[in-house]
């Protein structure tokens, strides 16, 4: 694998928080996609300005990594697509423009004050409280809501932005027992399909 090649010991799980340490005001707009409230169709010129999205990201990231681009350039193209591959199946980050993808949403959560993009990006899977690795093994195992043969980043970030419109997806400013039940499930699939997506993206542009 060239994560390993180009820097020896590292693997893709060390090198998947990379691009969150390296985040500068250049890329931060690669993490996330905003949809206006109420229409969840992807179109370009209005939800992704100059290619400020992770939609655009992760096209761009692809074809460096399909190139004939030094190790070195492609090496940190494949550390932006592990992360970013990810961040486009959680679903708030292909949320609502107007509440930042959940960032102003405030309640509370596993007993103390967050924000709802907190609760997914760490609450649900932390409060599962499994190790990485099991967590891994099991969710092989998960049936994906969506055809993961589509590896279409506009696909997935379609996806995410559905699930937040779904009724009930906001909860009441406390998080109790019924959405935490109801939505983790949904939070594994959503891992399973991006780590099945990221592997066929890999496997298409390392071929």
């Amino acid at each position: 694998m060239l994560v390993d090649a180009v820097q020896p010991g590292e693997t893709l799980p060390s090198a998947s928080t990379w691009a969150d340490e390296h985040r500068d005001q250049s890329t931060a707009s690669w993490h996330y996609v905003n949809f206006p409230r109420g229409d969840c169709l992807y179109i370009e010129q209005r939800d992704c300005p100059d290619g400020n999205c992770v939609v655009y990201a992760i096209k761009k990231e692809v074809a460096i990594l399909e190139s004939n681009a030094p190790d070195e350039k492609r090496l940190i193209a494949l550390k932006y697509l592990v992360h970013l591959v990810g961040d486009v199946h959680q679903p708030l980050h292909a949320g609502y423009i107007d509440d930042k993808g959940g960032n102003t949403y405030q309640l509370q959560a596993f007993m103390r004050g967050s924000n709802l993009h907190a609760v997914w990006d760490t609450g649900l899977i932390k409060n599962l409280n499994e190790e990485p690795e099991a967590m891994a093994a099991r969710l092989q195992g998960v049936r994906t809501t969506f055809p993961v043969t589509d590896l279409d980043p506009v696909t997935a970030a379609q996806e995410s932005c559905m699930i937040v419109s779904t009724r009930g997806f906001y909860p009441e400013r406390l998080v109790e027992l019924p959405y935490i039940q109801r939505y983790t499930p949904v939070a594994e699939r959503r891992l399973a399909a991006a780590g099945a997506r990221l592997a066929g993206i890999l496997n298409a542009a390392l071929k």
